[in-house]
């Protein structure tokens, strides 16, 4: 039995986790998957339903379970290789975050760049996401491969989190080849998106 250890991991970390194991797999075997939380369990018995394998879930303690996949069987051909999480609760406000730099606050550029990525982690381990994230100026580079919170972005994205990047920013910094999560928006979209926001919260 292969085990993976996925245990503090957000979506999509442990259905990516588990995929890579599996298919790394030179023959058929079992794969056992620890996870700390029940949308985490929820993801791995779709994964393993997508690829037509058995799978079983048991919980071994207050937040640890145990998602055993049995890759013995025949593999299936999946529809697609998108990894899709079952959505985390928006909440009752619609919570915008709008990041127009690629730092947080004033002062060290690279303290405020360790301030931003520890920010935008810190969104991924909320109860009540928010709805949209929008990025425009200097904030574009975060989306893009000069990022370094681009798996936190993904979590956020693949939980039901809309990712939005200024298209004329990309443009300006010539970084519009270079996005790696979300979407181009434009001004007259973020001006909406921020009308329409009950709260909007600026890092």
């Amino acid at each position: 039995m292969i085990t993976v250890n996925a245990l503090g991991e957000a979506c999509p970390m442990p259905v990516v986790k588990a995929k890579k194991a599996i298919d790394a797999l030179t023959a058929p075997e079992t794969v056992q998957v620890l996870v700390d939380n029940d949308a985490a369990v929820q993801n791995l018995i779709r994964l393993a339903g997508q690829n037509g394998f058995a799978v079983r879930a048991e919980k071994q303690g207050e937040a640890r379970f145990a998602v055993t996949i049995d890759a013995t069987g025949a593999k299936k051909e999946a529809a697609d290789g998108t990894v899709v999480c079952a959505p985390r609760k928006q909440g009752e406000k619609n919570i915008v975050v709008a990041i127009s730099k690629n730092h947080m606050g004033e002062g060290e550029e690279a303290l405020g760049k360790t301030l931003l990525k520890g920010f935008i982690f810190a969104l991924t381990q909320q109860d009540a996401l928010p709805k949209t994230i929008l990025f425009y100026n200097s904030g574009a580079f975060v989306t893009s491969t000069e990022g370094t919170s681009i798996d936190d972005l993904k979590t956020l994205e693949a939980q039901g989190v809309e990712i939005l990047t200024c298209g004329t920013c990309l443009d300006y910094y010539h970084l519009k080849e270079k996005l790696l999560v979300g979407g181009i928006t434009n001004m007259y979209s973020i001006v909406e998106t921020l009308e329409k926001a009950d709260l909007v919260i600026k890092p």
